[in-house]
């Protein structure tokens, strides 16, 4: 086992995060894309569909000696599957290159790419020789076994990492709402609510364990939103911006001017009353002549994240609003962990960061569950007294990059290399040992 600080690698639906344990924050961040010549695309889709790891990919034009001649990728397929780009750099070389999301709603797609990301990510970002550091990498909940073992092939095949764990990424951002000081106890009994760019899920977890049977699936999360604001902005008539730039406007309003509020109704009547107080003004600079543009920021403030709330007027394909997804999550979880989930809801991800997003969702909550038992002790004709329920919802300092801070702070743990798969286990039973997890002994 390497002395050197683990390496927490999160790679979500529209960011990826990197960093060494220990830290509070991640090093680097970074969109998960990657941008590959056309020409190539199909040989890569044809090895990630055959089921065959890829080998080690080189960083580009500025990658170093000693990667490029470890890689055999030119001996394989060709010279031109060395020249790609990761993250920002993908995103400049859109025109002239084919770019790919290799992660859809939590779930890796393109294996080839996937492993041309993280190849970037260890020796271009991170700097460092995948040899000398043991790994902490992120799953979604019920990520299929079969995806654990093609990742463990490939970081231990290709990579030859001394040695990897593969974390539920719910867990870890639980362990991250221990820095809030409203929970006295280190709990890992909570319902998770990880709102990210591409999906949103709301996972209970019971002493460590998911609850698999009562996760819930929610197909409104941050892209959603920006496409979101940006139809506002369209239908408004606002045409102060380039076409071309509107997606980008779309967001940076939705980041920096959004907000909850505690009732749509009473703010409209706000807006129109005392427009003059609450509406902003945007500035921007046109990406390709440099010229200066405003565009006034309205309605688009409070109605970005209530959608959440009242999912109706986004679209009619998802009418279930995020407090009632939650209470039937917990509802439909085991009796007697139902108290523990409402007692510790904790929210990760950067579409949680709105301001009162979780006085809202809280109070919501509260709702719910207090009309469910006045109706309970009114049926009984008030022979049955149940005690409050308490709900609290958990808001902290790391919810942005909660899941990789919490793999941060398991990955610093002193014992957490008894916890890892070594690569001597994984030559002598193969990667099908990733489908046990020795933190809580349960089989995947």
């Amino acid at each position: 086992m390497s002395r050197l600080a683990p390496i927490v690698m999160d790679n979500g639906t529209g960011y990826t995060k990197l960093g060494f344990a220990g830290n509070t924050e991640p090093q680097c961040i970074f969109p998960t894309v990657v941008a590959t010549q056309s020409s190539s695309s199909s040989s890569t889709s044809s090895s990630s569909s055959a089921g065959i790891p890829s080998s080690v990919t080189s960083t580009g034009p500025a990658s170093s000696t000693r990667f490029a001649s470890s890689s055999y990728l030119h001996t394989k397929r060709g010279l031109e599957d060395l020249d790609f780009y990761i993250g920002d750099e993908a995103l400049q070389h859109a025109k002239t290159y084919s770019v790919n999301y290799p992660v859809r709603h939590g779930q890796v797609e393109n294996w080839d790419h996937m492993e041309r990301l993280w190849a970037q990510s260890i020796f271009k970002h991170l700097r460092a020789e995948p040899e000398d550091h043991s790994f902490l990498l992120t799953e979604p909940p019920l990520n299929a076994p079969e995806n654990r073992e093609q990742t463990a092939e490939i970081f231990f095949e290709t990579f030859n990492v001394p040695a990897l764990y593969i974390a539920v990424q719910a867990v870890l951002a639980l362990a991250a709402g221990w820095t809030s000081g409203k929970v006295n106890d280190r709990t890992l009994t909570g319902t998770v609510i990880d709102s990210g760019d591409g999906v949103t899920h709301v996972i209970p977890v019971a002493d460590g364990y998911v609850i698999g049977s009562s996760i819930k699936h929610i197909p409104i999360a941050g892209r959603d939103l920006t496409q979101f604001v940006q139809q506002l902005l369209r239908d408004r008539g606002e045409n102060a911006f380039p076409p071309e730039d509107s997606m980008d406007v779309a967001r940076r309003i939705k980041e920096e001017y959004a907000y909850v509020c505690p009732d749509i109704v009473k703010e409209f009547k706000r807006y129109d009353q005392e427009g003059e107080k609450y509406f902003k003004t945007f500035e921007g600079k046109h990406s390709v002549t440099q010229q200066l543009y405003r565009v006034d920021v309205g309605y688009e403030r409070f109605l970005a994240p209530e959608v959440f709330f009242n999912p109706e007027i986004a679209s009619s394909d998802f009418l279930t609003p995020l407090p009632e997804v939650v209470d039937n999550v917990v509802q439909t979880s085991p009796i007697d962990t139902r108290r523990g989930l409402y007692k510790n809801i904790v929210l990760s991800g950067g579409s949680t960061m709105f301001k009162d997003f979780g006085k809202r969702l809280q109070r919501d909550i509260k709702r719910i569950v207090d009309a469910r038992i006045r109706k309970s002790e009114e049926l009984s004709g008030g022979l049955l007294k149940s005690k409050p329920m308490d709900v609290n919802v958990i808001s902290h300092k790391t919810q942005r990059y909660a899941v990789w801070f919490g793999g941060s702070l398991l990955a610093s743990l002193p014992d957490f290399g008894s916890y890892c798969h070594t690569k001597a286990e994984y030559e002598e039973h193969g990667p099908s040992i990733c489908r046990h997890n020795r933190v809580f002994g349960s089989l995947g």
